[in-house]
């Protein structure tokens, strides 16, 4: 067993999972290998990324509210955020037509394990199973992209 190959396929994973299988075939890694090393990585970032995903939150609100009270005590202005962004405006869009089940499958796998996972807290992190279908997201977008790579390419 190549523990090199596994580990890059897992690292690859934690950052990016759409693209991780198609690392394990240059390799020489089998379909099993390289579907379990890839949701394992994607499963241990995404873990990592949703509880401390609070965490984050708070700490940038802090800081801003930080640097606000400072700019006013300094008697300068403080520009107002715009909250009507493009991007913003896509995020409700899907949040709004795919539901809660389709921005957990979705969102980690496409966007990237990190910003997808924080997505996914911040609108259904107070719900209890929501961590659920993050986790049976990554294993059935694993199968299906790790097939592909395999079918594709072998």
């Amino acid at each position: 067993m190549d523990w090199t190959a596994i580990s890059s396929v897992f690292f690859v994973a934690t950052v990016k999972f759409l693209f991780s299988p198609f690392a394990g075939i240059p390799q020489g890694l089998s379909f099993l290998a390289t579907y379990l090393s890839a949701v394992s990585g994607a499963t241990l970032s995404s873990l990592f990324f949703y509880f401390s995903a609070e965490f984050v939150m708070n700490q940038s609100k802090k800081s801003r509210l930080k640097k606000e009270a400072e700019l006013l005590k300094n008697g300068k202005t403080i520009s107002k955020k715009k909250i009507f962004t493009r991007g913003n405006k896509l995020t409700i869009r899907l949040r709004n037509s795919l539901g809660k089940l389709g921005i957990c499958f979705i969102a980690p796998s496409l966007l990237s394990i990190p910003l997808g996972t924080i997505i996914v807290a911040k609108f259904y992190g107070k719900e209890k199973d929501t961590f659920l279908w993050v986790f049976i997201g990554i294993l059935l977008s694993g199968l299906i992209t790790t097939s592909l790579a395999y079918f594709v390419f072998t």
